[in-house]
């Protein structure tokens, strides 16, 4: 199963950050960029970046998150390279998480979850984010498909966006919030997979940028493993984290994208290889520490 094989990559690399691959192409050096595009345009220059990136952290990082909106946005072409830093991920021995936040019921759910999650997925996939604010017709498919091929889904929960809580807070008749509805749902879709390390393959998106309610979901989701996004650019820090994590440590991913990828334009330098893999360490390091206060 993909979630036992996260969690050891994790160990493995005692590191548990994803690199966020949100590549657009005014976050690559001009320098860098320039040749690409002359010869390829965007997409090109695109997909050279991520490759640098990938073959240059892959022995501090043990998982890669890429969000698609950034390869659709570029047409065809941006496609191509989708699939390529996909493959070169996959090479790599990355771990991968798509992030497409998939949605929808009956045939067309069908049709999401094997592209990313079948067994003949274009866009194969270890783990795919999806929407279940459809309710369980819109998950239900998903899931056959993590059972089938052992891959796994991260179910938004609590999302680390300032307006999340506009609905997601909402209370409901039994005085319980809808972000905490959901979340028991999830544990309880996550039933049919759970892993050798205690873990499902239904595992859950929360913000770090709310620490208190992660670590309410923590105590409340002890079998559900957590991506979090919002470390570095949205505001969050490696103390908002730790009871995201449970008593041994283990339990979530943080994904980094901009603070990663971008790390050059802080030090004023083209060698964004050396700025993202200072990052990375410092990152690694940040997190360790604060973990390291926490495992009981």
């Amino acid at each position: 199963m993909q979630i036992d094989r996260l969690i050891e990559a994790i160990r493995l690399h005692k590191n548990p950050t994803a690199l966020g691959l949100d590549t657009r192409i005014e976050y690559i050096p001009e320098s860098f960029a320039r040749p690409h595009m002359e010869s390829g345009g965007a997409a090109s220059a695109v997909c050279a970046f991520n490759r640098e990136l990938l073959r240059a952290l892959r022995d501090i990082i043990p998982c890669v998150k890429i969000q698609i909106a950034y390869y659709e946005l570029m047409g065809n072409d941006g496609m191509i390279c989708l699939k390529n830093t996909i493959d070169e991920a996959r090479r790599l021995g990355y771990v991968l998480i798509i992030d497409a936040k998939r949605g929808d019921i009956g045939a067309t759910a069908e049709a999401y979850s094997s592209a990313y999650l079948g067994e003949s997925a274009p866009y194969a996939a270890d783990f795919l984010t999806v929407n279940p604010y459809f309710g369980s017709d819109g998950v239900t498919p998903f899931i056959s498909d993590c059972e089938r091929t052992g891959r796994g889904i991260f179910a938004l929960v609590k999302t680390s966006n300032k307006s999340g809580g506009e609905f997601q807070d909402i209370e409901t008749s039994d005085g319980s919030k809808v972000y905490e509805r959901v979340a028991m749902r999830v544990s309880e879709w996550g039933k049919s997979t759970i892993g050798t390390w205690g873990y499902s393959s239904v595992g859950a998106v929360v913000g770090a940028t709310y620490p208190e309610q992660g670590a309410e979901l923590r105590e409340k989701m002890p079998h559900t493993f957590f991506l979090l996004p919002g470390y570095g650019a949205q505001g969050a820090s490696a103390s908002h984290l730790a009871g995201c994590f449970d008593a041994s440590g283990s339990g979530a991913v943080v994904a980094a994208s901009r603070s990663l990828i971008c790390a050059h334009k802080k030090t004023g330098t083209d060698d964004f290889v050396s700025a993202s893999r200072s990052e990375a360490i410092r990152m690694k390091t940040e997190i360790s520490e604060v973990l390291s206060g926490h495992i009981r």
